[in-house]
């Protein structure tokens, strides 16, 4: 597990390979991720958006900008946490992600970035 903690909000992330597939004559490798935002600061935030960085072993980067996470944009109270599961295809069997979510701080309506750290992604059998 990935763990990072920005301005007292903590992201956790745990990577799973889901298997491969042919899509257009092409393979392509499936992951699930599994993120986990804790709010450790004394203020309720809440996430707007979020920007993904996706580059695999082949050199292909993607961004992947939208708002919310998986059709949310969830409000964390103190000590609150929010998880969901999400997840990219990649041309090759091992890759990384990195990013951001764009959130506002509801007490004072600033808007602050929190980092999610970089985590890798990779397929069992990619790594002997």
């Amino acid at each position: 597990m990935v763990q990072q903690i920005t301005k007292g909000i903590k992201i956790s992330v745990r990577t799973d390979f889901d298997g491969t597939f042919y899509k257009n004559r092409k393979m392509q490798y499936a992951f699930a991720y599994n993120i986990t935002i804790e709010n450790q600061s004394k203020e309720t935030v809440q996430l707007n958006s979020r920007c993904w960085r996706i580059k695999d072993a082949l050199n292909n980067t993607v961004i992947v900008e939208g708002e919310g996470v998986i059709g949310e944009q969830p409000i964390l109270m103190p000590g609150e946490k929010h998880s969901y599961t999400s997840g990219c295809l990649l041309f090759a069997p091992f890759g990384a992600m990195k990013g951001y979510y764009n959130m506002v701080n509801l007490e004072t309506q600033k808007p602050f970035k929190v980092s999610i750290p970089l985590f890798k992604l990779s397929a069992p059998f990619s790594m002997n």
